[in-house]
């Protein structure tokens, strides 16, 4: 059987600031109505003894691959937390463990879940070809025929005369410059580093006991000792820290002798920065691409996106223009790679922008503040279907909701009412509360707080469906 293994962790800071730390790039909907890691696990679909996926994120975003794994029909993936980021090779090794431990000749298919790929017949083509490697026991990784001489990529070189459809991996090359991507196109037994990898179980653990034996006994102590919790496995904290941070890459492929790659033209692109998302999107005429309330006038090849007003351009060229409700990014996608020091002065300045949305995401839905003031603050709260917040109270503010969409199941005190659109309700300062969406369709609510202290911590859990209280 086939086991997709999908990994979450990443922050996708080089396309901040849409992007964020608690909201990174594989839950966003870049090419489609599907978020990147919703497009992750449907791409796979057509293939033979597939299971379900396992699914490896932080805690934070648990509740947010669980909603959009529930969107696309695949809740029964399972979700494993990380206690704290190690990098690719400790988690993936607590996988391949926890695989073994149910049938050691399972395969496992890791693969990131903010990639992208278009050609998905190339792309089952060479999982068929990965998986008769694997089951000779190989570590297979995947390699991109290379298109051009990029240097945002690290290359695989490989032996291209002792193989057919899949190559011993001769060596890996980090990120080259100019000159030697030249020389690698050229060569022809080059291909880009995909960041995907195949294995039966048992052999990725026999090569982790020969060159990373630590990891090995801290990732299985970690699933040994996992818990469930609200359905989602918590690896061990104690075991996994001990684990040292380093990729798959470093860690293991670099050292095994049973590594092959299988190279694919798949159209694929692992999305890492705005001019990458540019070329890889369609375009008009003049060579934009835009998205939202967005008017251009005499202006070329710019990616201009809009979530929250009207964005006009007249006369410009190369530039990435985005505008998002809490910052606007203006960019000369020539020199693309400042946004990762911008970034980093921003975290360094700590501006919230750096890591988190006006739009927060929760494990019931969401909540967007429009606008605050000194004694004020008004908030549209969306709820989803099924979903329920906490039983809570508030020390120093009080509340008024008013329903604009959707059926809402208000506790206030002792009292339970149903409220519709255009009613609301008042709640007083310390007073017991609750909103259910028991309905189908998502609740929204304008909430308008007021009060002396008007922050997040101001909350009082008393009931949680969600472990907080």
């Amino acid at each position: 059987m086939l086991i997709p293994v999908i990994l979450s962790g990443g922050s996708g800071t080089r396309l901040w600031p849409l992007s964020r730390a608690k909201y990174p790039k594989q839950f966003l909907d870049l090419f489609s109505d599907k978020t990147m890691i919703q497009e992750t696990v449907l791409r796979l679909e057509g293939l033979k003894d597939l299971k379900q996926p396992l699914i490896i994120c932080n805690a934070d975003s648990r509740f947010i691959v669980a909603h959009q794994m529930i969107e696309i029909k695949k809740e029964s993936a399972q979700i494993i937390l990380e206690p704290m980021a190690k990098s690719t090779l400790p988690a993936i090794a607590a996988a391949a463990y926890k695989v073994f431990k149910e049938n050691p000749d399972d395969i496992l298919f890791v693969l990131p879940s903010d990639h992208t790929i278009k050609n998905i017949p190339a792309f089952h083509k060479a999982i068929i070809e990965a998986q008769k490697a694997a089951q000779e026991g190989n570590i297979v990784t995947f390699g991109i025929n290379p298109t051009r001489p990029e240097t945002g990529y690290g290359y695989i070189q490989f032996d291209k005369k002792a193989g057919n459809q899949y190559f011993p991996v001769s060596a890996f090359k980090e990120k080259p410059d100019s000159e030697t991507a030249e020389k690698y196109l050229a060569a022809g037994n080059y291909v880009w580093n995909s960041g995907m990898f195949m294995f039966k179980a048992s052999s990725f653990l026999e090569e982790l006991e020969k060159y990373q034996p630590e990891i090995k006994k801290y990732s299985s102590s970690s699933v040994d000792n996992a818990k469930v919790d609200l359905g989602f496995l918590r690896l061990e904290r104690e075991s996994f820290e001990k684990n040292t941070s380093i990729s798959i890459d470093y860690g293991l492929m670099e050292k095994t002798t049973k590594a092959v790659v299988v190279p694919m033209s798949a159209d694929w692109s692992d999305v890492g920065a705005w001019d990458a998302l540019w070329e890889y999107l369609p375009k008009d005429e003049r060579g934009n691409y835009t998205k939202g309330d967005v008017t251009l006038v005499n202006s070329d090849d710019c990616y201009v996106l809009s979530q929250n007003q009207l964005v006009t351009t007249a006369g410009v060229k190369d530039l990435i223009i985005v505008d998002t409700k809490d910052a606007l990014l203006v960019a000369d996608k020539k020199n693309i790679s400042d946004i990762k020091p911008l970034f980093d002065c921003l975290k360094n300045k700590n501006r919230k922008e750096a890591i988190q949305n006006r739009v927060d995401y929760r494990p019931w839905g969401n909540c967007d503040s429009i606008e605050s003031a000194d004694r004020y603050k008004v908030k549209h709260i969306t709820v989803n279907p099924g979903e329920e917040l906490s039983l809570h109270y508030h020390l120093h503010r009080s509340e008024h909701w008013v329903v604009v969409n959707g059926t809402a199941t208000i506790t206030v005190g002792e009292q339970q009412k149903i409220l519709t659109e255009n009613q609301s309700m008042y709640i007083p300062l310390g007073t017991l509360h609750s909103i259910a969406n028991r309905g189908k369709v998502k609740l929204e609510i304008i909430e308008i707080q007021t009060g002396s202290y008007l922050e997040e911590d101001d909350i009082v859990r008393v009931k949680d469906n969600y472990g907080r209280a």
